[in-house]
C-alpha cells in the first residue's frame, strides 16, 4: 500500500511533508523517508519506523529546502530492510539529480530489470520504486529524453500500480499509471504551495481546501514556470475506457475522512454496511464494528436495520494495523494487545459483528473468542466486502493464495474455525451498488478478474497451455 507525499514551494518544505506522511501513517509503519532540495542538492534520510520517530525537530532543521517527497512504506515487494525503504535517488554527472516515491506494485518488474541490467544499470535493492527511478534516468541519460518523455515511456512499458513523486533540484513531477489503481491527489494552497499526495487527508492537514485528483497517465510538473500538464493516451494503454481503481480502498485502507475515485470513503462505507443489510433476517440486540475501518460500515447497518450501535471494542491506538504485520506471529500477538471489551457489556447479548474483510482470519477468530468471553450468547459476523479468494498484484500483501482462508475452506467451515453462530459476506453485485462509477474498479481480489495480467500469471497459463 504504502503513502506517498510532495511538497513544491515551500520554505520549510519537509516540515510539511513530515505533517503530510504523518497523516498517511495508516499506509505503512515498516519505515518512512524524504528527500528534501534547497535547489543545489538533494538531501535523503530514511529509516526504519514511524514518522514522527524517525523525522525529529532536530532532523527536520537539517533537511532545508523549497521541495520535498516523502514515503511511509508497507512491504509488498522487496524485503523489509532500510534499503528497500523510499524515497530512492540517483546522482548524474550530466544533469540533475533524482529522487522518487511510489504507492503501488508492478506487474512486469522481472522483465524491465532484467533488460535494463543488461544494459549496464545497476539497482541496490529489489523495490519497485528503484525501478522507476532508474528507469526514468537511464531515458533521459543514455536516450537524450526529456524527464516527461522518459515517463511517458515508463507509462507505455512499465505495467502495473504506480501513483508517483519525483524531485529533481528545482522542480516536483507527479504522475499516475494509466489503470488509476492506487489513489493520488493533488491541490494547490492559497499561498501557491503546491502538494501531492496518496489521500486527501494528507492535502486537509497541510491547508489544502480543493483536492484534484491526478488522473490515470497525467503528468504535472510545478517548477519555475509553475504547474504544467501533460498526460499520455490513457485508454489506448489500457485498452479499455474504464479505470480500475482498487476497491479494497474503499472497503479498508483509506480514512475515511478521504477523498479520492470521486467518492467520499465514508459515503462508501455506509452504503456498503446498508447492501449488507439489506435481506439480512438475523436478530441481534446490538450491532459492533470491528475499530477502526469497519466503523461506518457498522453505522449504515445499524441504521438499514434499526439496530442500536454501539462501540463495545476498544481499540488502542498505539498499536499499528494488524493486516500490514510482516510476521504472521506478530499479527497474533498486536491482536491481543490492539482491542478490549468494554467491562459486562457483551453479557447475555446477541451481538452482529462487523468487519471489513476477512484475509488470514485469524484476527476475526481472537477478536469472537474475546467477545464470547466477555459473555456473549451470540456472534454473528457479517462482512463489508466478498470472500477474498485472489492474490492482489498491484500493492495489496496477499501476494499467495495460500495465505487466503478463503481458499483453504468452505464457509460453513471458516463459520467453525473463527466460532461466529452465523457468517455472511456481501456480494461484489452488492459491492458494486455502492460507488457511482463501479466499472472503474478492480475486483480481482475478489474474483480474478485482472485488469493486467501479471508476468507470474501470464508464465502459468504458457505453461499451463504447453
Amino acid at each position: 500500500m504504502c503513502g506517498i507525499i510532495g511538497v513544491h514551494d515551500q520554505e520549510r518544505a519537509a516540515e510539511m511533508a513530515m505533517l503530510g506522511l504523518f497523516a498517511e501513517q495508516h499506509r505503512g509503519q515498516e519505515s518512512c523517508g524524504m528527500a528534501v532540495s534547497d535547489g543545489r542538492r538533494l538531501k535523503l534520510r530514511k529509516k526504519m519506523g514511524l514518522v514522527k520517530q524517525v523525522f525529529t525537530p532536530e532532523l527536520l532543521a537539517e533537511l532545508r529546502g523549497n521541495i520535498a517527497i516523502g514515503h511511509v512504506r508497507y512491504p509488498t515487494c522487496g524485503s523489509a530492510t532500510e534499503f528497500n525503504s523510499q524515497p530512492h535517488t540517483v546522482e548524474t554527472l550530466s544533469g540533475p539529480s533524482f529522487a522518487l516515491a511510489s504507492n503501488g506494485d508492478l506487474v512486469n518488474y522481472q522483465s524491465i530489470r532484467n533488460d535494463l541490467e543488461s544494459k549496464g544499470v545497476y539497482f541496490a535493492s529489489d523495490n519497485d520504486g528503484e525501478l522507476l527511478i532508474k528507469y526514468i534516468v537511464y531515458q533521459v541519460e543514455k536516450c537524450g529524453k526529456s524527464i516527461v518523455e522518459g515517463i511517458k515511456s515508463l507509462m507505455e512499458n512499465i505495467k502495473g500500480a504506480y501513483s508517483t513523486v519525483l524531485a529533481t533540484r528545482e522542480e516536483l513531477y507527479m504522475f499516475r499509471d494509466p489503470n488509476a489503481i492506487r489513489p493520488m491527489v493533488w491541490g494547490i494552497r492559497s499561498d501557491g504551495v503546491v502538494v501531492a499526495a496518496s489521500e486527501s487527508c494528507a492535502l486537509d492537514i497541510l491547508g489544502i481546501r480543493e483536492a484534484m485528483e491526478v488522473r490515470g497517465g497525467e503528468i504535472i510538473v510545478s517548477g519555475k514556470n509553475g504547474v504544467i500538464k501533460d498526460s499520455v493516451d490513457a485508454e489506448k494503454l489500457r485498452g479499455v475506457k474504464s479505470f480500475n481503481h482498487c476497491m479494497f480502498e474503499h472497503v479498508y485502507f483509506s480514512r475515511p475522512d478521504s477523498f479520492h475515485f470521486g467518492e467520499n470513503v465514508y459515503r462508501v462505507r455506509q452504503a456498503i454496511g446498508q447492501q449488507l443489510a439489506e435481506d439480512d433476517d438475523c436478530q441481534a440486540d446490538m450491532v459492533v464494528p470491528v475499530p477502526d475501518s469497519a466503523n461506518f460500515i457498522a453505522l449504515g447497518y445499524a441504521r438499514k436495520k434499526e439496530i442500536p450501535y454501539e462501540m463495545g471494542l476498544i481499540r488502542n491506538h498505539y498499536v499499528g494495523r494488524t493486516f500490514i504485520k510482516p510476521e504472521q506471529t506478530i499479527r497474533d500477538e498486536s491482536v491481543h494487545q490492539k482491542f478490549n471489551t468494554l467491562p459486562f457489556f457483551f453479557q447475555d447479548k446477541r451481538i452482529v459483528l462487523i468487519d471489513d474483510s476477512i484475509v488470514r482470519g485469524t484476527t476475526i477468530r481472537n477478536l469472537i473468542r474475546l467477545i464470547k468471553n466477555s459473555g456473549a450468547n451470540e456472534v454473528h459476523l457479517r462482512i463489508g466486502s466478498p470472500q477474498v479468494k485472489y492474490s492482489c498484484y498491484y500493492g495489496i500483501d496477499t501476494p499467495t493464495k495460500n495465505e487466503l482462508i478463503a481458499n483453504k475452506l468452505t464457509l460453513e467451515k471458516i463459520r467453525e474455525y473463527i466460532g461466529a453462530d452465523s457468517i455472511k459476506h456481501l456480494s461484489i453485485n452488492k459491492l458494486r451498488k455502492t460507488v457511482h462509477k463501479p466499472d472503474d474498479y478492480c475486483y480481482a481480489c475478489f474474483d480474478g478478474n485482472y485488469p493486467i495480467k501479471p508476468e507470474r500469471e501470464l508464465d502459468r497459463e504458457k505453461y499451463n497451455d504447453s
